[in-house]
Order: structure tokens, then sequence, then C-alpha cells
């Protein structure tokens, strides 16, 4: 059976061309620069420059970015980034984002995942799966809990931000038939 990115809810497509307004908001939005850990801006010429390299295999690039979008069209609502891809030891981690507050807590981020862990499993031949999350970052914690992830580790006062340090969580989900 083939692997398939579409449902009803979400499309995970490839990034495009035309995705460079949305990516240059994204990275430059210093309000989420914490989970992304990014530190300085991004101009449009390195997001253009890093856009004609997105056709790299993930076995080549080592990372994937998918654009989570609705079917009926293809606007971008979100990111969805395998990262740190081992082929050797069969692991990738994850990381996800649903851009406008407004388009939160309706089904993308779950359905976007839905999706990509059976296209990790079966077509990438990965035997675990990992999420890197803040501590206080509820929402992911019961979102990546909810899709079968466990609890493996804490990292203490791993991440710095204007409120102190925080500790990130390490969730993962083991592929037990790989």
């Amino acid at each position: 059976m083939g692997i398939k990115l579409l449902t009803d809810k979400v499309m995970l497509r490839a990034l495009e061309p035309e995705d460079l307004d949305f990516l240059y908001k994204v990275e430059n939005n210093t309000g989420i620069w914490e989970v992304s850990n990014t530190l300085v801006p991004y101009s449009r010429f390195v997001l253009k420059q890093y856009l004609e390299q997105a056709h790299l295999d993930i076995h080549t690039a080592k990372h994937l970015r998918l654009v989570i979008c609705e079917p009926n069209n293809h606007n971008a609502i979100g990111f969805v980034d395998l990262f740190e891809f081992d082929p050797k030891n069969k692991r990738v981690g994850v990381g996800i984002l649903v851009y406008e507050p407004q388009d939160r807590r309706k089904g993308f981020a779950r359905a976007a995942l839905e999706l990509l862990l059976p296209y990790c499993f079966e077509q990438l031949g990965m035997h675990q799966v990992y999420a890197n999350i803040g501590a206080q970052n509820a929402a992911s914690i019961k979102l990546f809990e909810s899709l079968g992830f466990s609890l493996s580790g804490t990292k203490r006062d791993w991440l710095w931000s204007s409120t102190g340090y925080t500790d990130e969580l390490i969730y993962q989900i083991i592929n037990e038939e790989s």
C-alpha cells in the first residue's frame, strides 16, 4: 500500500517557490523563536536559496520540511519538519507548527502527524520518531501523547528564554514492527 499525504482534513506537500512570503513571515516571527531555536532574522535571499535546495532527498539533506495545507487549497497554514534524519539508527526528529492562532486547536497538527508517522515508518523505514518539547508547552505534550508518544527523558534547564531556564522533554514513538 502506498503512502498518501492527503486526508479530508489536511494535505502535506513539498515546499514551492510561492511559499517564500509565508516562510519569511514564519521564520522572522520573534514570537516563535523560542520554540524554533532561532536567534537571528532570515533574509528573503537566504530563504529563497533554501527553497531552491528544498527538492533534495531526505537522505541527502538529512531533513525534510513539508507544508501543511487544507486539502481544498494549497495555501500554507503551517509546517512539519523532519530533522536529524539518521538512516543507520533508523530515527528522525519531528517538529510541527500551525502558524496562525485561529488555525490552532482545529486538528490540523494532529491530522498532519497522523499522515507523517506512517510515512516515517513505512516509507523511510524508521524505527523511532522523537520530538523535543518545552516542558511548558502543554498543547504539544497533549498532542504527542495522544498519538502514542511516550516521555523518555528530560533535559533540565535546557532552554533559555526571557523568563529564565525551562526543561525540554524528549518524547518518542517506537515502531515495534521494525
